[in-house]
C-alpha cells in the first residue's frame, strides 16, 4: 500500500480551470470525472502564469510524471516549470487538452476526447520531442508579426475565445508588414542546401517559427515543420494584410505555406520595432529583437502507441 501510495505522489496533474473560457468550472460532470480519473496530485492552478511555473518547478524534484490539463498556453506553463527545475530529462509530460486551441496536442497525434485521451495517458509510449526556446520559455510553435498582434488585441477585446480571435482578425486589413533584419545559423536554405550562416532583410507581414505543425483551432500553420529533426521550421509571409486574409482558408490547410519563403535553422534572431510576440498562443509583448533556438530532444511526451 505504501509503495502504491508512493508511486501515486509521484504523479502530478496541473489542471487550468480557465482554459476554453473556463470549460473546467463549467462543466461539473467533466470536473468529476477527471478528478475521479487522473491520478496521483491533482492542483487546480486559478492564478497567474508565473504563479503556475513556481508551482511546477517546486513540485518537479518530486515528481516522475507530470500532467498538464488544459490549452497549449498550459502546455506551456508546465514545460517552462520543468525547464526552470532542470528536470527536461527526468520529468515525463502528460497531456490532456482543455483548451480551444490545443495546437501542441494535435501535432503530437494526442486526441482532444478526454476518454482516448486517459486512454493514451494509461496505455501511450514515452517519446522524445524537440523543442525551441524564445526569450528564455521553451515552446512547440511561436509567431512574430500578425498573428501575435491579433493575439494581443484579442486579449483587449471583450471577446475571448475562437470569436475573440475573429473579431480581432479584422485589424489584419489595415496592418502594415514590418521589416525584419534576419539572421540564421546552421539551417538549410530554400534550395535544401546547407548553411552556417545567411543574412538578410525584408518586409514580411509575419514570420512562424515551428517545431510542432499546427496553431490554435486546427490551423496548419507549419506543414513542413517536425518535431525530430533538430531545425527550428521558419515561414515567412511576405504580403499586405489584405492578401493575408484573402489567402486564409489556403493557409489554414497549409497550402500557401508551401510557396513563401521557407528555411529551416538551429538559431533565429529578427531585428525590426516593436515587433509583436507569441508562444503557443500567449502574447509576450513586443521587441525590438528576438532570439530563438531550437532544443533538441527537450522533453519526453505520452503519445499514442
Amino acid at each position: 500500500m505504501r509503495e502504491r501510495e508512493s508511486q501515486q505522489r509521484r504523479i502530478v496533474s496541473i489542471v487550468n480551470p480557465g482554459a476554453a473560457r473556463k470549460k473546467w468550472l463549467r462543466n461539473k460532470r467533466l470536473h468529476r470525472f477527471l478528478k475521479k480519473s487522473l491520478p496521483g496530485r491533482v492542483f487546480d492552478v486559478l492564478a497567474d502564469k508565473d504563479s503556475t511555473v513556481r508551482l511546477v518547478r517546486d513540485l518537479c524534484p518530486d515528481c516522475e510524471i507530470i500532467v498538464a490539463v488544459g490549452g497549449d498556453g498550459t502546455v506551456a506553463d508546465v514545460l517552462q516549470g520543468i525547464r526552470e527545475a532542470g528536470r527536461e530529462q527526468d520529468i515525463l509530460l502528460g497531456i490532456i487538452p482543455l483548451g480551444s486551441g490545443n495546437a501542441f496536442c494535435r501535432s503530437l497525434a494526442i486526441p482532444k476526447n478526454i476518454h482516448k485521451t486517459l486512454r493514451v495517458f494509461h496505455e501511450g509510449k514515452a517519446k522524445q520531442v524537440d523543442l525551441m526556446e524564445i526569450e528564455g520559455r521553451l515552446a512547440g510553435f511561436a509567431s512574430i508579426g500578425a498573428t501575435a498582434k491579433v493575439t494581443q488585441e484579442k486579449i483587449l477585446g471583450r471577446v475571448q475565445g475562437f470569436w475573440g480571435h475573429v473579431l480581432a482578425g479584422t485589424a489584419l486589413f489595415r496592418m502594415p508588414p514590418w521589416e525584419l533584419e534576419v539572421e540564421l545559423e546552421d539551417g538549410i536554405d530554400e534550395q535544401g542546401k546547407p548553411f552556417q550562416q545567411k543574412a538578410f532583410r525584408l518586409k514580411a507581414l509575419d514570420c512562424v517559427v515551428a517545431k510542432s505543425s499546427y496553431f490554435g483551432y486546427g490551423w496548419k500553420i507549419a506543414p513542413r515543420a517536425s518535431l525530430e529533426d533538430g531545425l527550428l521550421d521558419i515561414t515567412f509571409f511576405e504580403m499586405s494584410g489584405f492578401k493575408y486574409v484573402l489567402l486564409l482558408p489556403l493557409t489554414f490547410f497549409g497550402v500557401t505555406q508551401r510557396r513563401l519563403r521557407h528555411v529551416k535553422a538551429r538559431k533565429l534572431v529578427l531585428k525590426g520595432k516593436d515587433l509583436p510576440v507569441q508562444y503557443h498562443g500567449e502574447f509576450l509583448g513586443t521587441k525590438d529583437r528576438v532570439e530563438i533556438l531550437v532544443r533538441p530532444r527537450a522533453v519526453r511526451v505520452i503519445c499514442p502507441g
